[in-house]
């Protein structure tokens, strides 16, 4: 295997979203006297984002808060990117062909492209195309919750269904609510496998979805993890592209393809859902990234592997993590949830005194612990920190 190099995650925004959330299955004018909540304001303690000094301070912490690539781009990735370097003085330059290799790596045209400086951007820009004008987003509680930042932003109300028991995303509920709420409804969001649970939703529910839902409702699918599911039954849902729904599937080369510090993702949709979403594209991708995009998108062995040895590593920590009592969320992802039967903000606390980030919290689940997959010496070091800090005072419930 090639050597690699480390780089960090997609911007990532510490601390609790102020996104408005409830299970509003009514019209718009009745959220209010139905229970809509301000999430972070139910009283679980406040989490500062990390804050960090020298470059070697960083360099020492095993980084499992953000759901990287630890291993860093692979060399073709690196030689691609280094060869570009000679165009980081232009302003106009060859862009390595990314968009055409995109097309030709899902079968679309590039009509059907939209380019974006990470995933993020894409849900930024999702959020400004489809929201305005009062118009209401649709999503499962918790998810991807910097998403529901952005629709917060715009003063968009939110309805969030809650997750069910099994921690999968409730479909039929959310069908529901966004047909009873159909006039209003500006985007539906599905993240699939959704973070911060790592459950998937299977084919044949996004399908049901679809069909259940009013047809002119734009539905943004998150593939942000998509590489890393092993269930036959998931499958993307770019055919839904093809077809000429009003699908939007988002990508990003910032997880198993190690670029997060290089910002890159990208659209999939209809000509006509681009052609909203454009104006809003801030179009800042450096010269750089385009080249190792490219190179990541045909690096189909190195991919490959960081899949392998994530999915090893994963299930053998679960593994561990349930021979100690405690159990996790089952994970299609390259991170997981822990439930450590206790809140998790001091905890998180204490796993950085000890050199480990871990991951933010995500209420309501505020007694389970997102955990990133690192390398195999920093999964070490988590179970050495986990062993120490559970049977430890503090820890423990007051």
């Amino acid at each position: 295997m090639a050597k690699r190099s480390g780089v960090s995650r997609r911007g990532f925004v510490g601390g609790v979203a102020t996104a408005l959330g409830a299970m509003g299955l009514a019209p718009r004018a009745d959220l209010w006297a139905r229970g809509a909540r301000l999430a972070g304001s139910s009283g679980e303690p406040r989490f500062e984002p990390f804050a960090f000094g020298p470059e070697e301070d960083y360099d020492g912490y095993a980084k499992l808060a953000n759901n990287e690539n630890p291993y860093g781009p692979p060399e073709s990735v690196m030689k691609a990117m280094t060869h570009a370097m000679k165009y980081s003085n232009r302003y106009g330059y060859p862009d390595g062909g990314l968009t055409e290799e995109i097309a030709k790596h899902h079968g679309v045209k590039p009509e059907n492209i939209l380019l974006a400086a990470g995933s993020g951007e894409i849900l930024d820009v999702a959020s400004t195309t489809f929201l305005q004008d009062d118009r209401m987003l649709v999503g499962a509680d918790p998810s991807y919750n910097i998403f529901y930042s952005h629709a917060t932003a715009l003063k968009a109300d939110i309805i969030k269904v809650p997750l069910l028991p099994d921690f999968r995303q409730d479909i039929p509920g959310m069908m529901h609510a966004t047909r009873v709420n159909a006039r209003d409804v500006g985007l539906v969001y599905l993240c699939n496998p959704n973070n911060p649970t790592g459950r998937l939703i299977t084919k044949d529910e996004v399908k049901q979805f679809l069909d259940g839902v009013p047809e002119d409702v734009p539905v943004l699918i998150d593939e942000a993890y998509h590489h890393f599911v092993d269930d036959p039954s998931y499958a993307t849902s770019v055919p839904y592209v093809l077809e000429g729904r009003q699908v939007i599937v988002a990508r990003t080369f910032s997880k198993i393809a190690a670029l997060a510090g290089m910002r890159l993702g990208y659209a999939l949709a209809p000509k006509g859902l681009i052609q909203r979403m454009r104006p809003y594209s801030t179009g800042s991708i450096n010269a750089i990234v385009k080249y190792g995009g490219v190179a990541a998108l045909r690096d189909t062995e190195s991919q490959a592997w960081v899949k392998k040895t994530t999915i090893t590593l994963r299930e053998k920590t679960i593994k561990d993590l349930a021979a100690l009592g405690y159990q996790s969320i089952p994970s299609d992802t390259n991170f997981f949830m822990v439930n450590l039967k206790r809140p998790i903000v001091p905890v998180i606390d204490e796993f950085k005194k000890k050199g480990v980030l871990v991951g933010r919290p995500f209420p309501p689940l505020n007694e389970h612990l997102r955990v990133s997959i690192g390398t195999p010496e920093e999964m070490n070091r988590f179970m050495m920190a986990f062993r120490d800090i559970m049977t430890t005072k503090t820890a423990m419930r007051p």
